[in-house]
């Protein structure tokens, strides 16, 4: 206790510098809307989010730094805080609402408004930041020593190397720029396909890959750890479970299939047993990867909430010292309060004084176990799923016992679940931002007055981004899988209507539980099972780049600095991807995408195609090594 008490951060308790000021709050603004509309365009399209808060920070340093010349770190720091909290809320959203507009879909109840999915995501955000505002002094402070905060704590380091703050923000610009010129040409222009597969002649298993930068960048960011644990659940899908089917099945007819499947496979492919039976086996593989992960981390969560309730006792949140001053305890309980009510009182949220209960008690234990966990394993390994599953079970029988069934409690067993999701997404990336702030010395008051500028910001913008990604697109489809949305839909219509073709969840949850025994780790291969094998075909391929990069023979510092320069980068091609993402799908809901097809212009044979394909994701490979392996090379 006492060495937490005498360390020192890096800017001294006694100097006061620009942290909260106007160029800090815009550029905040504009980072979290932007990031979290790329990364819910990301995690809608693969399952994955990925962190914002280095290439957040990065594109800070670069602005205040080296354009406005202004040396100002708690000023990155603050701008880094906010972007991050609009990549967190997108996660939560994403994981859950997509479910709304599935039931829409099939005719079962109106499509959602902005403004339902706006108080959502807005009650979810604010919850998630006041519930960890008490446990700062418990997680942040008392146990410096003990808990790492992995995210955290590299971000500060980003933000200490300050003098690497232009070519690292050129570096997120330049993934930018070549992710956005990339999918203009591929979904744009539609010059060449996105997605490229081949067959062997009398087998009914597919292989292939996409060609997307954003998926590539998936897998270098994740490693070829986990990259390859998702292509061996789409291998397992695609090159076994889904030849066995036809092989076995060809003349019959079997739910929720309504043709026999030897039609059924001539009409549409592979992919038309995917989508009738093998994305009910990877749910079924989804929830008991969700609830696994859930349950081997229950002695964890219970010491956890332990330690830091009582961490809490005793303890007063305002400290006399600049750093150590939080938002006053009376505030934040009055928030909570009014937040609450909100949620109960709200017409556009149908959720009853019950549903409101369930909503805090479950939001605050599980903010409580986010942010102690985000601190021992990092964001990544969060079982946000985990606990959403967990919730949306206990909400939904609690909705049946009281009679709330049909489409108004389905639709308050979504909008519970979403407010928790985002709740634990929320709480993790706020104690992450408050470590870096701790190591770095900002003030806690002011982050968390940061933190509730993102959520807003993200709020206002991820109801637009959802309808128009819906409007363009839909969700549950090729384009825009949304894997733990349909997985949630799923979960609650099964307590409610019972009509799961269980055989097949079953099979998936099964297939969990051999994973699990054989030491594999289970959630990344079962968002394989459930993912096209073309699109884990292209992580791996990513995974496999990093791969090549971890091999070199180089020193380590230089090996460091590829893999750093390597994953900003990549960070920036997913910003960039799903930017444009964005704007080609508003260019689709108007209409006007036709007028920059040019496919049919081209009119390409299928081999030139394919061929022309993999010399465009040829060109993404190389750009990633450019800015990276070859980086040095360049500036000498």
């Amino acid at each position: 206790m006492q060495d937490n008490n005498q360390f020192k951060p890096y800017v001294p308790a006694s100097k006061v510098t620009p942290e909260l000021t106007v160029t800090s709050v815009i550029m905040g603004i504009l980072l979290s809307v932007v990031f979290g509309a790329a990364n819910a365009y990301l995690g809608l399209r693969v399952g994955m989010t990925v962190s914002a808060s280095i290439p957040a920070a990065v594109i800070a340093m670069g602005v205040i730094r080296v354009i406005m010349r202004k040396n100002s770190i708690l000023e990155s720091n603050m701008v880094q805080t906010m972007g991050s909290a609009g990549e967190s809320l997108a996660a939560g959203a994403i994981f859950t609402i997509p479910a709304l507009y599935l039931w829409a879909s099939e005719g079962k109840m109106e499509k959602p408004g902005l403004l339902e999915i706006t108080l959502i995501a807005l009650l979810g955000g604010l919850l998630g930041v006041f519930f960890m505002v008490p446990l700062r002094n418990a997680l942040i402070v008392k146990e410096h020593a003990t808990l790492p905060y992995p995210e955290g704590t590299a971000c500060a380091e980003v933000l200490l190397a300050g003098e690497d703050g232009g070519s690292n923000a050129s570096t997120v610009f330049a993934g930018m720029g070549f992710a956005a010129f990339f999918k203009l040409v591929i979904d744009g222009l539609k010059a060449v396909p996105g997605e490229i597969s081949f067959r062997i002649k009398g087998f009914a298993g597919e292989i292939g890959t996409q060609i997307y930068p954003a998926v590539l960048s998936v897998g270098y960011i994740c490693g070829p750890k986990i990259s390859s644990y998702m292509f061996s659940g789409g291998v397992l899908s695609w090159l076994v479970l889904i030849p066995m089917i036809v092989l076995f099945g060809e003349t019959l007819t079997l739910y929720p299939g309504t043709a026999p499947i030897g039609e059924m496979f001539a009409e549409g492919g592979a992919s038309a047993i995917w989508s009738s039976y093998i994305r009910y086996i990877g749910a079924g593989a989804l929830a008991a990867g969700g609830i696994i992960s859930l349950i081997k981390s229950l002695p964890l969560i219970v010491r956890t909430f332990r330690d830091a309730i009582k961490g809490m006792k005793g303890g007063s949140n305002v400290g006399s010292e600049r750093t150590n001053q939080s938002l006053s305890m009376k505030l934040v309980l009055i928030a909570i309060a009014v937040l609450t009510i909100l949620v109960w009182l709200v017409p556009a949220i149908p959720v009853s004084l019950i549903g409101a209960a369930v909503v805090v008690i479950f939001g605050f234990f599980f903010a409580t176990v986010s942010s102690r966990m985000v601190g021992l394993v990092g964001s990544s390994n969060n079982p946000v799923s985990g606990m959403a599953i967990a919730t949306l079970l206990i909400a939904t029988v609690i909705l049946k016992i009281t009679g709330d069934t049909g489409a108004h409690g389905m639709r308050a067993a979504i909008a519970i679940g979403s407010i928790i999701c985002i709740v634990a997404a929320i709480a993790g990336d706020t104690s992450q931002d408050l470590k870096t702030g701790f190591l770095l010395g900002a003030t806690p008051k002011k982050q968390q007055i940061g933190e509730v500028f993102g959520v807003v910001a993200a709020a206002l913008a991820i109801g637009g981004t959802l309808n128009l990604l819906d409007s363009a697109w839909g969700f549950g489809g090729d384009q825009l899988a949304a894997p733990q949305a349909t997985l949630m839909k799923m979960i609650i219509e099964g307590v409610m209507d019972g009509n799961l073709p269980w055989g097949l969840v079953f099979i998936g949850v099964f297939i969990a539980i051999v994973v699990e025994i054989i030491g594999i780790p289970v959630l990344p291969f079962a968002i394989g099972v459930y993912l096209p094998v073309q699109l884990n075909a292209c992580i791996m391929v990513g995974g496999l780049v990093r791969l090549f990069v971890d091999k070199m023979k180089k020193p380590e510092e230089e090996k460091k600095r590829i893999t750093n320069d390597g994953i900003l980068f990549c960070s920036g091609m997913i910003a960039g991807e799903g930017l444009v993402g964005i704007l080609l799908a508003l260019l689709a809901v108007f209409g006007f995408d036709k007028f920059i097809d040019i496919s049919g212009f081209l009119n390409l044979p299928e081999g030139v195609a394919k061929a022309a394909g993999l010399i465009v994701f040829g060109l993404v490979i190389l750009s990633l090594l450019k800015f990276s392996v070859w980086k040095k090379q360049k500036s000498k």
